[in-house]
């Protein structure tokens, strides 16, 4: 006979700007703090849901869709997270879940650190505005990581995580280029053969009866980058 008992959803994400929190929003920690809770309000057998690396704006992450798709088979009772945050940050779609959907499909939701349950509905009378607030602080988070990076750009800060092809990254400052000896001489050929009015394939020709390795080469030659899979049958060369 086939196994119908309900279990206990229990709900972990973390976005990149979550991560500066530490330990305390870890997804690990999450996991152990809602395993915890469900232990002593016997809320087993449960089944874990993860989202890292998902920004709380964006509802369209795989653990929360599988978590759904979970509740509308009736596989689910409850719906446990850390906090309403950890859910989303959009306070709109945050409240269709937690005051229309959860609801519809006789859900229970609880939010450990907010002291929300919809169990009892004088606790959700603060959920409303916490979601308003969790909104804002994403919102403004994002708006002032956007500004350091055109602030950055206009000082002329180099901000990728690997420089370009012909250069390298400054060692005593990354955020500082400073030319590659050993890939700029092919970098100035090239400007020097496009100044000179050849085209792209004609550069590329060239750049091929002298043998000269594409970008990724030397990235995979330096151990920046894995192409074993493009020569599976040739020594490195």
């Amino acid at each position: 006979m086939e196994n119908t008992m309900k279990k206990t959803a229990l709900y972990c994400r973390l976005s990149k700007d979550d991560e500066k929190d530490g330990e305390s929003s870890s997804i690990k920690t999450q996991r152990t703090m809602l395993m915890q809770f469900a232990k002593e309000h016997k809320l087993l057998p449960v089944e874990v849901y993860t989202d890292d690396g998902y920004s709380g704006l964006n509802f369209d992450r795989p653990g929360f869709n599988a978590m759904l798709d979970d509740i509308v088979a009736g596989k689910i009772h409850t719906v446990v997270t850390k906090d309403l945050s950890r859910l989303g940050r959009d306070h709109l779609t945050v409240g269709h879940y937690t005051e229309i959907y959860f609801p519809t499909h006789s859900v229970r939701y609880i939010a450990v650190n907010d002291g929300v349950d919809t169990a009892n509905a004088q606790s959700s009378d603060f959920a409303a505005l916490k979601n308003v607030i969790n909104e804002f602080y994403s919102r403004d988070s994002s708006r002032k990581i956007k500004a350091a990076i055109v602030a950055r750009a206009k000082d002329g800060k180099y901000r990728a995580k690997v420089a370009p092809f012909g250069y390298l990254k400054d060692p005593a400052d990354h955020n500082h280029l400073i030319p590659d000896p050993e890939t700029a001489p092919y970098v100035a050929k090239v400007f020097e053969l496009c100044a000179s009015g050849w085209g792209n394939h004609r550069i590329r020709d060239y750049l091929r009866e002298n043998r000269i390795a594409c970008p990724s080469w030397f990235q995979h030659a330096r151990g920046l980058q894995d192409m074993s899979h493009m020569f599976p049958d040739e020594e490195s060369r």
